[in-house]
Order: structure tokens, then C-alpha cells, then sequence
């Protein structure tokens, strides 16, 4: 494990006695000593480059000042240029931010960006004097909030560098809980905890047998070509592991504390929260409160059996980072400049690209993802549909083999980073995935023209064992 790593882990699990610490605490002291906690391991992680923070919450705050009912994409538009700058200072002499400031910058964008929208919607709602929100959220904030809560929710401990996003109104709800003793931590965490021994040993063996520096060596390309294809299934392997661990923690120090707790009827959903409004506590006619479930599906961010043997590269999409697959998909997937759902998520994969950094790899990789998506709706459409129940059996299970090689081969360039080694590396098994995705969507059309005449002749051969002459 490299220092930033073991400094990550060490953040993660102090964060978690520090959540049962908060659970049962005043309002007062959530917002106040949560904010301190967060500040604290900002200013010794990012130093002086903690002021890049400083800067984006105070432009974020300028702008819903000015124009609180049209400040969405005013704040999604300064907040992305600033991570821009944020990205290139080196070119005006100044110092390179640390890699914990960058993860610190990052969930600051999509937290910010999101508090715009609430106000926004707020600030329209409360001008026509209804409170109307679409049905993928709950009920909005009650109140644009200030300079102070807006700064006390940005350096919040909670998902500071790891994530999961949440939005302020799931941060306000946490902060005005009236029953959090009766809502279960430890039994959820215990639970949720229950892999991670496994996932960080098989971690720590994989990457020590397959390191990645290994791929940027000459050596490396005079082995065969079959030892080549084969990489970077153990290299996106460990690339699970190590994410499947931090973000189970992150997602304990949620629940210790009690963060992002809701009952189930209120069907929430990760990142967004609530989907259905005004979930109140319900009393028995005694007085004393009924048995309510709890959930944590607010802030739920990885479902690891879903990312490793979902069919689709589509559904596996939707089980890893969840909550800011939420953002991307609240936030610009649904404001895509054509309405077009290859054109929507190459447009959203490319500004998760950007989101993530500037490095061409993970250009590279995401681009790619459009290309694989199209491939299997076509095969969809022009093969599985027409399957018996066995044949749709096997077409899954291969196109399940064929999703986790796409997603080792994405994964390449993620973690390569560079144009130079990317491309090196998918040259050497010849763009295998490129090739195969684009020969499917060739295969795929060819067949969709004939799916008509086969379903007409299904028909017509069931009308022929159903008549009376047969």
C-alpha cells in the first residue's frame, strides 16, 4: 500500500468511532464539531491548498446569492472551470495541490453543484407559492442557507474524501434527527463490514503478483500475447478490491453516525435520498413509537455482488459509485444537448472524464464505455430477444464474461493514465474490446431487419398449433 493509501484508510476508520460519537448529539453540535472534524483533516492533508475549497464554496455562495432561481448551471459551469484551473496551476507556477486535495475538490463540486439545484428548485417553488419537486426527490430544503451553513456543510467529516455524495437536504436531516437512538448502527455496520476482511487481503496478494508498474516496462511487451490479454483482469481485480474496501468504510462512518438513515417505506435512493415525501414517525395509540425499518440506501455506494456478476455493462454502471451515478445522471445525463441515449452517456462519460481529471486515459476509457453500450443494446435487439429461454441463458452468461473483459479493459487506461501507455497497452492485444464491441453492433443490425419476419413466423406457428385443423 502506498502512504496516500494507508493515510486514506486511517481516515476512514477513525471517522467511524467518530460517528457514534455524533449520533446521539444536538443539532448544534453535529453542524459545528462535524465541520471542525472535516476542517481539521483538510488543513492537515491539502496545507495551504486547502484555500482552493475556501474559493469554490465562496464563488458557489456568490452566485446563489445573486440568482438563487437560475443558479444551477451558473454554479455547474463555475465549479467545473475551476477544477480546470484546479488542474493546470502547475502552468502558472504555482504548487501542485496534494492527491488528498483533489478528492476533497472533487466531492466539493458535485455537493455544491447539487446545493444550487436545491435552491433553484426551492426558490421557484416558494415564487409560485407551490411546492412542487419531481418524483426522484423528496421534499426540498425549507430555507436557502447562509455563508455559514453552506461552509459548514462543505467540510462536513462525512464523505469528505471518499464520498458517498449526499445532498444538504439529507445533510439537514441528519443534523435535525429527533430519534437517532432508535435508529440501528451497529447491526447495519457489523453487517456491511462482514466482506472487507476478504476484499482487502485478496488486495493486498493480487497487487503484490500483479503490479501495475509492470505494464509500463519494455519487458512487459516481450511476454505473450495471451500473458498480455490477460493482465489486466487481476490489475482491475485489485482496482475493485481497493474501492470495494474505502467505500464500505466510508459507507460505516455513515451509519455509525446514523447519516442517511430513512425508514424503507420512504424508498430512498442513493445519493438523491427519499423518493417518497412527508415519512413522519407514527405513533401507536399509546403514545409510544411503532417499530420502524431503517435502510441506508441514501448513502449506499458500492453493491459489490451487482458490479461483479450483473449481465450488462449498463447495470454495472448503476452499482459502482452509486451516489454519484445519481449526480451524473440527475445532474447532466437528464440535460444532455440531444435527447439520445448513446448520445447521453457519451455526453456523460465525458463529463465524468473531465471530473475526474485531465489525464487522456480516462478519456480514453470512458469514451469507450458509449461504444460498449450501443454493442449490447444492438445485440439485444437483434439477438437475445429472439432466443428460447436456454439460448437467453447462455447469451447472459457470455455477455456477462464479456461486460467484466470491457470493464478490465477500461480499467487499463484508468490506472495508465497517459495517451502513451494506454494506447500501448490496448495496441498490444490489438483494441480487442474496440474491435468486438464495434463487430457487434455490425452483427447487431444486420439481424435487427429480420427480427419482423421472425416474429411473424413465431406467430404464424403458434396460430397453426392452435387452429382446429391441426
Amino acid at each position: 500500500m502506498s502512504p496516500d493509501e494507508i493515510t486514506y484508510l486511517c481516515v476512514l476508520l477513525l471517522s467511524i468511532p467518530v460517528g457514534f460519537l455524533f449520533k446521539n448529539a444536538s443539532s448544534h453540535v453535529k453542524q459545528w464539531c462535524g465541520a471542525a472534524v472535516g476542517l481539521f483533516v483538510v488543513l492537515m492533508t491539502c496545507h495551504i491548498h486547502t484555500l482552493h475549497s475556501v474559493v469554490t464554496i465562496l464563488g458557489t455562495w456568490l452566485i446563489v446569492k445573486i440568482s438563487p432561481r437560475s443558479c444551477h448551471f451558473m454554479a455547474l459551469g463555475w465549479t467545473f472551470t475551476y477544477l480546470f484551473f484546479f488542474r493546470t496551476v502547475t502552468y502558472y507556477n504555482l504548487p501542485a495541490p496534494t492527491s488528498f486535495t483533489n478528492a476533497v475538490q472533487l466531492l466539493l463540486t458535485l455537493k455544491l453543484v447539487s446545493l444550487a439545484n436545491e435552491v433553484q428548485e426551492y426558490s421557484r417553488s416558494k415564487k409560485q407559492e407551490v411546492v412542487s419537486f419531481s418524483s426522484h426527490s423528496s421534499i426540498g430544503i425549507t430555507k436557502i442557507p447562509n455563508l455559514t451553513e453552506v461552509f459548514l456543510y462543505s467540510y462536513c467529516y462525512i464523505g469528505l474524501m471518499t464520498g458517498p455524495f449526499y445532498r444538504y437536504k439529507t445533510y439537514h436531516d441528519w443534523l435535525h434527527q429527533i430519534n437517532a437512538q432508535d435508529i440501528p448502527s451497529w447491526k447495519p455496520m457489523m453487517a456491511r463490514l462482514r466482506p472487507t476482511p476478504v476484499f482487502g487481503v485478496l488486495f493486498l496478494i493480487i497487487s503484490y503478483y500483479f503490479p501495475l508498474n509492470y505494464v509500463k516496462k519494455d519487458e512487459f511487451y516481450e511476454q505473450a500475447f495471451l500473458f498480455r490479454l490477460f493482465y489486466m483482469v487481476p490489475i482491475f481485480f485489485v482496482f475493485r478490491m481497493r474501492f470495494y474496501v474505502a467505500w464500505i468504510f466510508a459507507e460505516c462512518s455513515c451509519i455509525a453516525a446514523a447519516f442517511g438513515a430513512y425508514p424503507v417505506t420512504a424508498k430512498s435512493r442513493s445519493g438523491g435520498g427519499p423518493t417518497i415525501e412527508n415519512v413522519h414517525l407514527e405513533r401507536s395509540t399509546d403514545g409510544a413509537k411503532t417499530d420502524i425499518e431503517y435502510d441506508y440506501e441514501t448513502i449506499k455506494n458500492i453493491d459489490c455482488y451487482g458490479a461483479d456478476f450483473c449481465v450488462k455493462v449498463k447495470d454495472g454502471m448503476r452499482c459502482w459509485n452509486m451516489s454519484v451515478q445519481w449526480w451524473l445522471a440527475q445532474y447532466i445525463y437528464k440535460n444532455s444537448p440531444i435527447k439520445s441515449f448513446v448520445f447521453g452517456s457519451a455526453w456523460t462519460m465525458l463529463i465524468s472524464a473531465y471530473w475526474h481529471g485531465i489525464h487522456p486515459g480516462y478519456y480514453l476509457s470512458f469514451l469507450t464505455i458509449p461504444l460498449c453500450l450501443a454493442s449490447e443494446g444492438m445485440m439485444d435487439m437483434g439477438l437475445r430477444r429472439h432466443l428460447s429461454d436456454s439460448g437467453k441463458l447462455v447469451f447472459d452468461w457470455v455477455h456477462w464474461f464479456l461486460k467484466m473483459r470491457a470493464y478490465d479493459y477500461m480499467c487499463m487506461g484508468f490506472v495508465l493514465l497517459t495517451f502513451s501507455d494506454t494506447v500501448r497497452y490496448w495496441k498490444s492485444i490489438y483494441f480487442a474490446i474496440h474491435i468486438l464491441a464495434t463487430f457487434f453492433i455490425i452483427l447487431g443490425r444486420m439481424l435487427a431487419p429480420r427480427a419482423p419476419s421472425v416474429i411473424r413466423n413465431n406467430k404464424k406457428e403458434e396460430k397453426n398449433k392452435t387452429s382446429p385443423d391441426s
